[in-house]
């Protein structure tokens, strides 16, 4: 009876370790996994022993039972191949290695890699979770060469490749050296084709976005078609602040396990994630048999811009109310419970009725007051109140379209403004306005007695929420930030009051 451990590691965000156990022992020749295996792992027994004989080394003519532990965790894809295959080698002693050296060696690496029936390696999604798990157990990584470069971005992390089972045999055996994954120092340097100088007119849609990206608050623009929702939206990703450290490698597991590319490239780049308004609540938020993120949390620390808002199917939209408030968002299955942040800022653009120039002044409007009221209410309260801006969009005129974009303010330039009032916030609170609770409310957006009575009348004329009453305190306080003020003045008040009306 010979047993040996390999760690390995599963998918997922979390990325949860695996010890692969092998155990050969005299019987009838068989070969059995067990802990959960879904199809593709149980396959995996075909692909190792191909992998194997085709590596110029002997299958175990004896019975192999495979323990993948923990055995309540759901085993899934192909990940588990090469641990599977060297536990099988280490088991029937076809690795000339010491016994205390190859306990130190299970010990110190983690192993993860599709086999081909060649013994060739495959590459994997969601390799930047394992990797930073990895890390964190303080263990190196040997990964297939398609997978380096990735697993490489996670810093002070051992990453070696192979490009099949041979080349991870003689490494372990101390034969031939695996080269270690390199990548180029990261920059946070970041180039954008678009510019908020490209937009001419539109001076107070560009004052509510730099609003909107200095506190991290959602947006909802009205307008007739043509009148710049859609541009306005895709600049807002240029006056964002960079992110950091941790918030990039938290976006970048949600990209890799949904097998978008990951680089050194967009490593500090925050997300833009724009649906089609035909998508379900299920590509929006996540699921399936083996949840996936959905849009919402691959616009983690990004920006979700939903075009056409009311030509989305209402019970789509209405997923969206949880989320928008928490940050997260949990997906239930049978079989298990998975939680993706979804700290998403929301930008949405809608025409004012079915034909889009209801209230337009250069263009006739040709619905019925039923049509009107009917598009309208599409969206509910709920999800408009949950919405911390909301703006008209007029059309442009001739003369304001001639405009020069040299005489006009830069993405750059307003970027410089939002950076400082995303310090302030930080320093302050250690997150944006946006997420304030309402216990910081109370700390950080007091108003004078004189203040508070004009917000007072505005809350009963307009008859607005408590959610309401509270959102636009954030605005003012951002506003406020944005003027580098300590108070909250009398004009940041109104300003934000403004930005409730709808």
């Amino acid at each position: 009876m010979s047993l040996s451990i390999i760690y390995s590691r599963a998918g997922g965000l979390d990325a949860p370790l695996v010890t692969v156990e092998v155990l050969l022992t005299n019987g009838l020749p068989a070969m059995n996994i067990v802990g959960l295996p879904e199809t593709a792992v149980k396959e995996s027994k075909d692909r190792v022993r191909g992998a194997i004989l085709n590596s110029q080394f002997d299958f175990p003519v004896r019975r192999i039972t495979i323990n993948l532990a923990p055995a309540d965790l759901p085993k899934e894809g192909g990940r588990f191949d090469l641990a599977i295959a060297l536990g099988i080698l280490f088991s029937s002693e076809q690795l000339d290695i010491n016994k205390n050296h190859q306990q130190e060696l299970l010990e110190r690496f983690e192993f993860v890699g599709e086999l081909a029936l060649s013994g060739e390696l495959r590459p994997l999604k969601g390799i930047l979770p394992i990797a930073r798990q990895a890390k964190k157990q303080q263990r190196s990584l040997i990964v297939p060469v398609q997978n380096g470069s990735e697993a490489a971005l996670i810093k002070d992390l051992e990453v070696y490749t192979a490009n099949n089972l041979l080349d991870v045999c003689a490494f372990l055996k101390g034969d031939k050296k695996l080269p270690e994954a390199q990548i180029k120092s990261l920059t946070q340097e970041r180039y954008y084709s678009a510019c908020l100088s490209d937009i001419r007119g539109q001076q107070n849609a560009k004052r509510a976005l730099e609003i909107a990206a200095a506190g991290q608050h959602s947006l909802l623009m009205k307008g007739p078609p043509g009148s710049g929702k859609t541009m306005l939206a895709s600049r807002l990703i240029t006056i964002l602040p960079d992110l950091d450290d941790s918030e990039a490698e938290e976006v970048a597991a949600l990209r890799s396990i949904c097998g978008e590319p990951v680089s050194d490239a967009n490593w500090y780049s925050r997300g833009f994630r724009s649906p089609h308004h035909t998508a379900s609540g299920v590509a929006l938020v996540g699921g399936g048999s083996y949840p996936r993120p959905g849009e919402i949390s691959l616009a983690h620390h990004g920006v979700l811009f939903l075009d056409e808002l009311p030509e989305f199917s209402r019970q789509v939209l209405e997923v969206l109310r949880e989320p928008l408030e928490s940050g997260k968002i949990s997906i239930s299955r049978a079989a298990r419970q998975l939680t993706f942040p979804a700290s998403f800022q929301l930008i949405a653009a809608m025409n004012p009725c079915p034909c889009g120039y209801y209230g337009d002044t250069q263009n006739n409007c040709r619905c019925t007051d039923a049509n009107i009221e009917r598009y309208q209410s599409k969206l509910s309260g709920p999800l408009l109140d949950r919405i911390d801006m909301h703006i008209e969009v007029p059309a442009i005129s001739h003369q304001e379209l001639q405009a020069r974009s040299d005489e006009l303010e830069t993405s750059e330039q307003v970027k410089q403004r939002v950076v400082q009032a995303h310090k302030r916030q930080k320093q302050r609170r250690g997150h944006c306005n946006a997420h304030l609770t309402n216990r910081e409310i109370e700390d950080d957006c007091q108003l004078s007695p004189e203040d508070q009575q004009i917000l007072q009348k505005s809350m009963s004329k307009m008859k607005l929420s408590a959610r309401a009453y509270h959102r636009i305190l954030k605005l003012s306080r951002t506003i406020a930030d944005l003027d580098s003020s300590e108070q909250i003045q009398l004009q940041h008040l109104t300003e934000a009051i403004g930005y409730r009306m709808r």
